[in-house]
């Protein structure tokens, strides 16, 4: 009689799925792509970018100075002025040869673009380019 025990009743043989292990595997995929992923830094303003017929995408790690309409020169979401180009470049290029992308609006003056992207030369930046934008339609 002691050989057979009825399944039913017996509370203290529950079967059940262990979850720690799928947790732990979901933790260890978190972090993985925490690690992993790129960002990409914005210069912190609009700018209207120039439509272009030849326009490609180029690389996610890039330096990113924006152009305003107004004339400010923008890196991260604060104006850095003209002055302030060949210094960031400078140290930026000290970490890794990146590109340096100018995002010029489409009203902001060539003179003031002409003078950035001759900072950027300056500090040693050897892959400088306009941003543009591809033509809808």
């Amino acid at each position: 009689m002691g050989r057979f025990r009825n399944l039913a009743t017996d509370d203290s043989n529950e079967t059940g799925v262990d979850m720690s292990p799928l947790i732990d595997c979901v933790f260890i995929l978190l972090i993985f792509f925490i690690v992993t992923t790129t960002f990409v830094e914005e210069t912190g303003v609009d700018v209207d970018k120039p439509q272009a017929a030849s326009a490609v995408r180029l690389e996610k790690t890039s330096i990113l100075i924006a152009l305003t309409e107004k004339g400010e020169v923008v890196y991260g979401g604060r104006e850095i002025g003209i002055s302030g180009v060949q210094p960031l470049v400078k140290r930026m290029l000290q970490k890794e040869d990146v590109p340096i992308i100018i995002q010029a609006d489409t009203a902001a003056h060539s003179g003031l673009l002409v003078r950035i992207i001759d900072e950027a030369k300056l500090a040693g930046a050897t892959k400088v380019s306009v941003a543009t934008s591809q033509p809808k339609g």
